[in-house]
């Protein structure tokens, strides 16, 4: 089967801290790499690197022709991202010494990915084909949409989070993923805990306690993490849930699919970088997890 992903590309720039910066904080950075990312690339290079077959739905700006080059030569189908005249995105990352982030993004061209180049890509769809977004670019809802009555599985990932995002794409989600804080922002707005929201499976992760999978009618299902000793979480995230798909996608049952999603996530965070760094299905298959 095929993943589509109308997602965000953005060009990272991550600085190195020796802490987070507060309020008012001047602070210099140690460090300074530049490379591919966005959630939405992420998610791509991800499932690519997991075996799945990917097509990209999005924008870059004159600037960022490379970004689309890069994204092929990881294995994405890169045909249906178009160039338009806003810049291309981009992320300012501080990243500290126990690996925790902070991301600034500017939007760019990931709010400018025209419908008609949406509609396109869907054109060549089948049912039972996976189509995910985030909250990274425009016209999220109207593709969700447009996917669910096309008969695919439609899949959301809750981040950069807002509730009136979620509300938009719920009625026709079959998954759902989002982080701890994320869940209980969505629980605050709309009255609901988790279990109970109308989505049929949901998966919660919560960093080194492992996440959380929530399906309509069963018991939550805890599944634990991989322990080891994080350097950078950053894309973290964006690894699990492009695993997770790739893996439903070929078939697996979803306690299977989050287990190698949970490999994926616990060797990215061992590692420098975002898409650029995200590990192949062979390179997980051979690590040693202790």
């Amino acid at each position: 089967m095929t993943i589509y992903n109308l997602g965000s590309i953005n060009a990272d720039n991550v600085y190195t801290v020796p802490h987070l910066p507060g309020p008012g904080e001047t602070l210099a950075a140690t460090g300074l790499r530049q490379g591919l990312g966005g959630k939405g690339a992420n998610m791509s290079v991800a499932a690519a690197r997991a075996a799945a077959r990917v097509v990209h739905i999005g924008a870059v700006g004159p600037d960022g022709r490379w970004a689309a080059e890069r994204l092929l030569e990881y294995g994405v189908d890169t045909r249906h991202i178009v160039q338009v005249a806003e810049v291309t995105g981009h992320a300012n990352i501080c990243v500290d010494t126990a690996g925790e982030n902070v991301i600034i993004l500017c939007a760019g061209a990931n709010h400018a990915v025209p419908q008609a180049e949406i509609a396109k890509a869907l054109s060549s769809a089948n049912a039972g084909d996976f189509f995910v977004t985030q909250n990274e670019t425009n016209a999220q809802a109207e593709a969700a949409r447009m996917a669910h009555d096309l008969g695919l599985r439609v899949v959301y990932a809750a981040a950069p989070f807002s509730a009136d995002a979620v509300r938009a794409v719920m009625p026709v989600l079959d998954l759902l993923v989002l982080n701890a804080v994320e869940a209980e922002q969505l629980c605050a707005e709309t009255g609901s805990d988790t279990g109970n929201l109308p989505v049929q499976d949901i998966v919660v992760t919560r960093g080194s306690e492992g996440c959380i999978w929530y399906s309509a009618g069963a018991a939550p299902q805890v599944f634990p993490a991989i322990p080891v000793t994080p350097v950078d979480t950053t894309g973290a995230g964006d690894t699990f849930t492009g695993y997770l798909i790739a893996g439903l996608d070929r078939g697996m049952p979803m306690a299977q699919a989050i287990g190698l999603a949970t490999r994926a996530g616990a060797l990215m965070v061992m590692r420098h970088g975002t898409a650029d760094v995200i590990p192949d299905l062979k390179e997980i298959e051979e690590f040693a997890f202790r």
